[in-house]
């Protein structure tokens, strides 16, 4: 009997074919194009960059945000003038020295000045390389004019006593 009803078993599930959810359906009328087109073939990851050619990547930043180094503003040495001359902010006999900058944001600058036998000199400039306009100097240069019409980059040094732009900052 053990052997009849294997027998009998095997025959009644070989009736049954795959189960539903393995089975294909069976195509009804007639064939349609495929709905998508093949996806190329992407090569193997290699660690290496791409032969493909990208588009350079352009700065979105606005060049008032971030304080740096200045390329196409005043020199240290020009602040220094400045200051000597028709500001009269300086005399002519102390000596003074650049510490910071100047550092640009935007057409204005910053530059910090050690100044022999008194505190170190913050100051605010703007404008071109040979024509710098002294916008204020001191030992708070956190100014009305500066807060509200400043580039963000020099407010932020001027006001937060951040370091924006600073290298190693």
């Amino acid at each position: 009997m053990g052997a009849a009803a294997t027998v009998l078993a095997t025959l009644a599930l070989a009736g049954c074919g795959a189960p539903p959810e393995l089975r294909q359906p069976v195509p009804t009328g007639t064939p349609s194009a495929p709905t998508t087109a093949p996806t190329p073939a992407l090569p193997p990851a290699t660690g290496l960059p791409s032969a493909v050619p990208t588009a350079p990547a352009t700065p979105t930043t606005d060049a008032g945000l971030v304080a740096a180094p200045c390329r196409n503003g005043p020199s240290g040495q020009r602040v220094i003038q400045l200051l000597r001359g028709r500001s009269g902010v300086l005399p002519d006999d102390i000596r003074v020295q650049v510490r910071t900058g100047p550092l640009c944001a935007a057409d204005w600058q910053y530059t910090v000045l050690e100044v022999t036998g008194h505190e170190e000199l913050q100051v605010v400039t703007r404008g071109g390389p040979g024509t710098p306009e002294l916008v204020t100097a001191g030992t708070d240069v956190c100014t009305v004019e500066v807060r509200a019409t400043g580039p963000l980059g020099i407010r932020t040094l001027a006001c937060d006593g951040g370091t924006v732009g600073l290298p190693g900052a």
